[in-house]
């Protein structure tokens, strides 16, 4: 069984935190891309109430709580 294809993170079918952290994402591979080498890390944890903690670690941490009403179906 296949998953549905992923959406680009300028797509539509994201909103919110996870538009913005995908966006984010995009940004800094890219970046990195231009630059030559690069290394991140990319956490997430559930936290209470369903919401997802995405921590991005590239130079510096970005944070992104994501609602759960906000993932995509």
């Amino acid at each position: 069984m296949r998953d549905a294809p992923i959406p680009p993170a300028s797509s539509q079918a994201y909103r919110g935190q996870t538009a913005e952290a995908l966006a984010h994402i995009e940004k800094v591979v890219v970046d990195g891309l231009k630059h030559g080498f690069f290394e991140y890390t990319i956490m997430c944890q559930i936290l209470k109430g369903g919401a997802r903690q995405l921590v991005v670690r590239a130079g510096k941490s970005y944070q992104f709580n994501i609602r759960e009403d906000e993932l995509p179906r």
